[in-house]
């Protein structure tokens, strides 16, 4: 059929013959030119118009209509970059995802928690960012409360990327501290607490940590963070392989910027030891370093456990794997480096707190990561990478090879003061060498 010029249903795009109960489908899984119409009329669909019905099928009431628009919106943002519709209809599709996050189904809590996560990277840092974060904190908070256990997994990676891209220094801790209450909550005399499942706990520590990555560790609130480490070390006991690996992670990380004090409740600082607060100091030291002790043997046993029965071979060399690496920090200080390709460049990383970053962004957009990652100058600028197409502009600004790789190493000064600039600018700008930031991007955090 042709082209219809009257959009008298401009939810079409998700209106399609399938059953209202079938599961959420992306805009690949539908038909790819033209969808029914109330299953009499169709609409030619663009790319120009795909996110406009899909916003305008937001406003339906039918549960299964506003799924698959979300399920459009998320492909569509996974796909390529809308940096011109997010400048002229951000607001109106965060207010409609909000909307859905206060009072919708579970899995379009989920959905619309996402899609406002790609909203912020896709903005990226500035004032959209903060009015994204602004407008989602509380309904996530609220309904991370009561959702059912993917909804909340959905809803701490949506707070984590909204908080990373908008949030300044007191608003991520404040997004941290959010996080935390899910597996530590605060109870009243007539509430029972629930016990979280191993996917929370695995999802609370991944997105506290990603957002320790990006807080400068002199301005943390050391009350808030006082038992996080016997948590985290008591972790490292689970039966759950995602838990014992997410905890490994942050305890490694917390090392990795030096603020172990702060998460043990120790007070830090020069302090003369012939003093009740000296004594206290060296006392408070004493323990860290035990805890310390503690946590490396439990690391060693991890990084050559033999496995038990229907152990995935897999998972299995993962975790030891990756204990190896913390065991390895912990004894010599070296931290692990990784080489992702990206059309033709390599993304390389060689701290925790790098590592941390490049694995939560690529588990939050899938198969949007390459793209996002070539066309996406906010997270280029996070990770100090540079694309190849942009390469072939710099004709007139041919460097040496020995520069690009200094210029592209992610322990650069300027790959490092980038991400720690970007991240909104909370991290230190720690010095300056050659005309560039000077920064430990990452490691600002906690």
């Amino acid at each position: 059929m042709g082209k219809s010029k009257s959009h008298k249903k401009k939810t079409a795009v998700l209106d399609s013959d399938e059953d209202d109960n079938s599961s959420v489908s992306s805009t690949s899984t539908m038909r790819s030119d033209k969808m029914s119409v109330l299953g009499t009329e169709e609409v030619q669909i663009t790319k120009d118009n795909l996110l406009d019905l899909a916003l305008d099928a937001l406003y339906e009431k039918r549960p299964a209509i506003r799924e698959k628009a979300l399920a459009s919106i998320i492909d569509t943002f996974n796909s390529s970059l809308q940096h011109e519709f997010v400048e002229k209809k951000c607001t109106t599709l965060l207010h409609q995802c909000v909307n859905i996050v206060k009072r919708g189904t579970s899995k379009e809590i989920a959905l619309a928690s996402h899609a406002i996560g790609l909203l912020a990277l896709t903005a990226g840092n500035g004032d959209k960012a903060h009015e994204i974060f602004t407008e989602s904190v509380t309904p996530i908070s609220q309904a991370l409360k009561s959702g059912s256990e993917p909804t909340k997994i959905s809803l701490l990676e949506c707070l984590a990327v909204i908080t990373f891209v908008g949030g300044d220094t007191e608003e991520t801790e404040t997004s941290m501290q959010i996080m935390w209450q899910v597996v530590h909550p605060k109870l009243s005399s007539n509430v029972v607490a629930t016990k979280p499942s191993a996917a929370v706990i695995t999802a609370v520590v991944s997105a506290w940590s990603f957002l320790l990555t990006t807080m400068n560790g002199l301005k943390l609130n050391p009350k808030h963070w006082q038992e996080s480490i016997s948590y985290l070390s008591s972790l490292l006991d689970k039966d759950d392989r995602s838990v014992r690996i997410a905890a490994g992670e942050a305890l490694a990380l917390i090392f990795e910027i030096g603020s172990v004090e702060k998460f043990s409740g120790e007070v830090k600082g020069s302090i003369d030891v012939s003093t009740p607060e000296g004594s206290k100091h060296r006392e408070g030291f004493s323990h860290v370093q035990g805890l310390k002790g503690k946590i490396i043997n439990k690391v060693r046993d991890l990084s050559s456990e033999a496995g038990g029965k229907g152990s995935a071979k897999k998972d299995l060399n993962s975790q030891r794997n990756l204990f190896r690496d913390i065991l390895e920090f912990f004894e010599d200080g070296y931290s692990p480096e990784n080489t992702v390709k990206i059309g033709g460049e390599s993304l390389k990383t060689s701290s925790w707190y790098q590592m941390i970053q490049l694995n939560f962004l690529k588990r939050f957009l899938g198969g949007g990561f390459i793209k996002h990652m070539q066309e996406n100058e906010f997270l280029q600028d996070v990770f100090g990478f540079t694309p190849k197409k942009k390469h072939l502009l710099d004709d007139e600004y041919r460097i040496s090879s020995t520069d690009k790789r200094m210029y592209k190493s992610p322990n650069s000064v300027v790959s490092k003061a980038r991400t720690q600039l970007l991240n909104k600018q909370r991290m230190l700008s720690e010095g300056r060498n050659a005309g560039h930031y000077a920064a430990n991007a990452g490691d600002e955090d906690f």
